[in-house]
């Protein structure tokens, strides 16, 4: 599943702890009303010690009731959400998913960049294509992969089924990999697109996956039309799993068809992912540089953090307000207020009368 998708269950709206869904209830507007008694205009005003003037998600200005204890549970959920964020982007970062992020659809083809500045690191392009086969593989209903360089080279006429045996074979095939040309990505493109879903109307969860190393022979715009073309109206996404190399592409001699910087690489394949409706994924030997599935999650807890944020400026407001409060309220046990209101209400032993002169003359 994609984070964007594990957001829509464990997102902080989802969980109905976004700020102003807290808020909401103890949120009233100002009020401006004609009174004709006094024939004039009368705005409502805040109760100094319990109301606060906070500004709303849509630039208006709401007077809220604050409510300590709840705004306390609020930052602690907040917090636990926090920690869940930050587990499931060190899943993330590890393993397969450290290359190729989470591999979601059921029908899945591989394109593999075998071009001839891959010459020095093909035995870490063996290596991912190793712990993908292992790790997330095993789930698909079907798969190919589909090798290229200045021609394609696929492994099975079609998608076949995705079971141990077809996944050893697929790992024997890609140890036989040799790189040469440049990188015609459009070709295998063409291919996955045209053989191996040409049924793409007919099924759901469907996905291509893109390992390379550097930009493609094509322009960018001419694939970004292509591949628009080929997912609008269906349940198809192409992904790119970027690989940044430590060695100089031009190390082996071969002058590429296309020459482009890192950061031009990088700026073109997000808009072909984007004209795909898929998800971009940069890393190299240090790690990962970009992930769209660590991006969201990331937007999420800072989403967090601004919320906590304005939850303790709404209590620190309330303090120089509410002199007679606890210095940390939040620290006050919740039973003490209900031991102070029985202690009050218990009736109280009456004193005896002073005695007057007239009543201790009596008394001689």
């Amino acid at each position: 599943i994609t984070s964007t998708d594990w957001l829509k269950t464990n997102g902080l709206k989802a969980k109905k702890l976004n700020l102003y869904q807290v808020l909401a209830p103890n949120a009233f507007s100002p009020v401006e009303e004609f009174v004709p008694i006094l024939q004039k205009t009368v705005s409502s005003t805040l109760h100094e010690k319990a109301m606060m003037q906070f500004e709303w998600h849509d630039g208006t200005v709401k007077n809220i009731h604050v409510d300590l204890p709840i705004l306390y549970k609020y930052q602690k959920l907040l917090a636990k959400m926090v920690r869940i964020y930050e587990k499931r982007i060190n899943w993330l970062s590890v393993a397969s998913r450290r290359i190729w992020g989470s591999v979601c659809e059921k029908r899945v083809v591989i394109l593999v960049d075998i071009s001839v500045p891959n010459s020095t690191c093909i035995i870490h392009i063996q290596h991912s294509l190793r712990l993908l086969l292992e790790e997330q593989m095993l789930n698909k209903d079907c798969f190919n992969i589909i090798a290229f360089g200045s021609h394609i080279v696929p492994w099975q006429l079609e998608l076949v089924p995705s079971q141990p045996e077809s996944l050893q074979k697929a790992w024997r095939w890609v140890l036989r990999l040799q790189c040469s040309g440049s990188r015609n990505f459009m070709s295998a493109l063409r291919r996955a697109v045209e053989v191996d879903f040409k049924e793409k109307d007919k099924h759901k969860s469907q996905g291509i996956y893109l390992l390379t190393t550097g930009i493609p022979d094509q322009e960018t715009h001419t694939i970004s039309a292509y591949v628009a073309e080929a997912c609008r109206g269906f349940d198809l996404q192409l992904h790119v799993c970027l690989f940044s190399v430590m060695e100089d592409a031009d190390s082996c001699g071969i002058i590429p068809a296309r020459y482009a910087t890192p950061t031009e690489t990088v700026i073109a394949f997000k808009e072909i992912v984007q004209a795909a409706n898929g998800r971009f994924h940069w890393f190299g030997e240090a790690g990962i540089f970009e992930s769209d599935d660590i991006t969201v999650i990331v937007s999420e807890m800072e989403k967090a953090k601004n919320y906590s944020q304005k939850c303790a400026f709404l209590v620190e407001s309330l303090k120089p307000r509410s002199g007679d409060q606890p210095a940390n309220p939040f620290t006050a046990e919740a039973g003490a207020t209900v031991v102070v209101t029985k202690e009050k209400r218990r009736p109280q032993k009456l004193s005896s009368p002073k005695p007057t002169a007239l009543s201790l003359a009596r008394m001689v």
